[in-house]
């Protein structure tokens, strides 16, 4: 398949190992989930550990990556940690499904922009399983939705996307908004998009009542069309590590 952005290709060569897919229940501390996604990315590419994709909420917070700029943090209401990604400032929280990506590269292809192409495609079909047309945009990576009941060329952001790649593996990922509190938004500039046209958006801001559990199921079935097979003989549910109390 060819993506919509400078006809780049969508969809990886498969790994020579079906990947790892867990799901965190409660909410994941930040802290935690950084220094778990290092060490396993270190082993997968030490080739000491499969390929995982790991499916998680955290308590709210707002992350800077590595082009962040200090006056788009307008308020910081919630604590605010160094990412390592790419990208700006953006904000997690409950209600919002946060997957991180731990992909060997080198076995499926160093291709960067083909790498990025694919995960907005992953998000594009998972939403379209919910008649959401979700959309890239030329400078404006992410995933986004048309706003026409809020004027002429407006559009809301729907899927943020942050990533780094060490050793040709991949870290970080996607966060979907589901049903998060769109409010929280408000003390960063998210991803450096400031035009008063681009907005922030979700799936039960835009009247779709989705269980992170239907969210989870689409987003299996489609990652294996463009990414190939997730392994079978796992639990369904695996912490990895500690989860706080729901807020």
């Amino acid at each position: 398949m060819i993506s919509a952005r400078n006809d780049v290709m969508v969809g990886l060569d498969p790994g020579s190992t079906p990947v790892e897919w867990r799901i965190s229940e409660g909410l994941v501390a930040y802290e935690a989930a950084l220094a778990l996604m290092e060490a396993r990315a270190a082993a997968v590419a030490d080739g000491g550990a499969r390929e995982l994709i790991w499916l998680l909420e955290h308590p709210p917070l707002y992350t800077a990556g590595t082009s962040a700029k200090a006056h788009e943090l307008i308020a910081a209401r919630f604590p605010v940690h160094s990412a390592g990604r790419g990208g700006q400032f953006t904000y997690h929280g409950p209600g919002q499904r946060v997957v991180y990506v731990m992909l060997d590269l080198k076995r499926r292809g160093p291709d960067v922009r083909r790498f990025v192409a694919t995960l907005e495609e992953w998000i594009i079909r998972t939403l379209a399983n919910f008649d959401v047309a979700g959309e890239r945009r030329a400078g404006r990576i992410g995933v986004w939705v048309r706003r026409p009941d809020k004027g002429a060329a407006c559009e809301d952001k729907i899927a943020a996307i942050g990533i780094r790649i060490k050793r040709w593996v991949t870290l970080h990922g996607v966060a979907l908004n589901i049903d998060c509190d769109l409010s929280h938004y408000a003390g960063i500039v998210p991803c450096g998009v400031s035009d008063p046209r681009y907005g922030l958006t979700s799936l039960a801001d835009l009247g779709r009542a989705v269980t992170l559990t239907e969210i989870d199921v689409a987003l299996r079935r489609e990652f294996e069309q463009l990414f190939g097979p997730v392994a079978r003989n796992q639990a369904a549910v695996d912490t990895l590590v500690a989860s706080l109390p729901a807020t």
